[in-house]
């Protein structure tokens, strides 16, 4: 019944086209045009490809993919643009706070600046605990617009 419908539509719509003044046939031309040449070839771009896994262990690279957020298994946890070394951590009454210990460029990963010593909350909901072994060695958090995707805490912990 959904494609009858559709179906009815787009014959609909192709009629009323067809039957329009003819600068308003030109507008929509022009408009699909615009579309097909400068929209539809973003489709295909690749998202936030900046280089930044050019020079990653592919066994690295393979345990980074395979972080999803906690209770989410089909989510990722974003990517190494969101992600910031976090080896040093506070912890109270069950409540971690991360401290970003990361110096490397911003630029060439492709995120945001985040201050070295910068404080984190992290909602106990965000932390990933029993991840396997991590091999880089370092603490990680996963922050974008100051919401914290994921807080994989120093190994050892």
């Amino acid at each position: 019944m959904e494609s009858k419908r559709s179906k009815e539509v787009a014959v609909t719509l192709t009629r009323c086209l067809c039957n329009a003044p003819p600068i308003f046939r030109q507008c929509f031309v022009a408009a699909g045009s615009f579309f097909i040449a400068f929209l539809w070839p973003i489709v295909f771009a690749n998202a936030r490809d900046l280089g930044q896994w050019g020079y990653q262990d592919p066994a690295t690279r393979k345990w980074f993919n395979s972080l999803m957020l906690p209770g989410d298994h089909a989510t990722s946890c974003c990517g190494k643009s969101d992600a910031y070394w976090a080896d040093n951590f506070d912890s109270k009454d069950g409540q971690y706070v991360a401290i970003i210990t990361d110096p490397r460029p911003d630029g060439p990963l492709g995120r945001a600046h985040i201050e070295q010593g910068t404080r984190i909350r992290i909602p106990n909901s965000s932390i990933i605990w029993g991840k396997g072994k991590n091999p880089t060695g370092h603490g990680w958090v996963f922050i974008l617009d100051n919401i914290v995707f994921c807080y994989l805490p120093p190994e050892g912990i």
